[in-house]
């Protein structure tokens, strides 16, 4: 079953950290979304990139806008107005509300190695446990004109959404509606891990499960850490890597291999990307 995936990235949380400077991210993030897009084209589907116009100038500055189906820039420059500091990836809501169902919205620091088969039930990428310095009690957030939906089981687990399989439309929209509803109507504060958590991984089993919505996950959380070689997901590497120059070559030099052994036609984005690099 082929399904239709898209990417997101918004320049908004950059430049409300580096005003006036010149979008950039790291290196190695970027060869690990050419590998995640290439290989979900090889095994599970089409792919889009949604980014805003600074996003797509930035990716063809890159050279490597092909190696999505297609470039959509469509996504606004300052997130319909969501608190970015707060809500680094509301953007990530914004653009699956948008996007019609049956879909899968893909991190670009995921990777799908194998196809997918996709039961017609939500599948995120894992499960989390509910530790209260994540993921607290609902007391702990400071909201002006936002009700919890009634019939919430705060008991459940939140569900890693790296990767998520979105079958039925109505249901994303109800998902989305409640999560963008939450973050437009939370208090700022300091506080910008447990606030962006509960909209986009915590609310969804919960309206899962209050509309009877089968859901499950690629991964077991208890065996995250084990060797596997179906998904790859840089999560917390992405900061040792910044601070060990000899692992993030390595995993650089990884990368460019990967993708001139499965993908030679796209070998030029190896190139164009050490170019771009050399020169910013």
């Amino acid at each position: 079953m082929r399904v239709n995936g898209f990417h997101i990235f918004s320049s908004a949380p950059f430049f409300v950290k580096h005003k006036g400077q010149k979008l950039i991210t790291d290196k190695s993030e970027v060869y690990c979304t050419v590998l995640s897009a290439l290989t979900w084209r090889a095994k599970n589907g089409d792919i889009t990139m949604i980014t805003d116009k600074k996003g797509a100038e930035y990716f063809k500055a890159l050279g490597i806008e092909g190696v999505w189906n297609r470039l959509d820039d469509s996504l606004s420059d300052n997130a319909e107005g969501l608190d970015t500091t707060m809500f680094w990836a509301g953007a990530k809501l914004l653009a699956l509300r948008n996007f019609p169902a049956p879909c899968v919205m893909i991190d670009t620091d995921f990777i799908v190695w194998e196809s997918l088969k996709l039961e017609n039930k939500i599948i995120a990428a894992h499960e989390e446990e509910l530790n209260p310095e994540i993921y607290p009690d609902i007391s702990h957030f400071s909201m002006r004109g936002y009700t919890f939906p009634e019939g919430l089981d705060f008991s459940l687990k939140a569900l890693n959404t790296a990767f998520l399989y979105m079958p039925d439309e109505d249901f994303k929209q109800y998902y989305t509606s409640q999560a963008i509803a939450f973050m437009k109507c939370a208090e700022s504060c300091d506080d910008f891990l447990t606030y962006m958590v509960f909209a986009e991984q915590r609310l969804l089993p919960m309206l899962c499960k209050k509309c009877g919505m089968p859901y499950g996950t690629l991964l077991d959380y208890r065996t995250l850490f084990l060797p596997q070689s179906y998904f790859t997901h840089l999560w917390g590497a992405k900061q040792q890597m910044r601070e060990d120059k000899e692992s993030f070559d390595r995993f650089c030099k990884k990368c460019r291999d990967r993708i001139r052994q499965d993908f030679p036609e796209y070998s030029y984005v190896c190139e164009s990307i050490e170019e771009y690099f050399s020169l910013n």
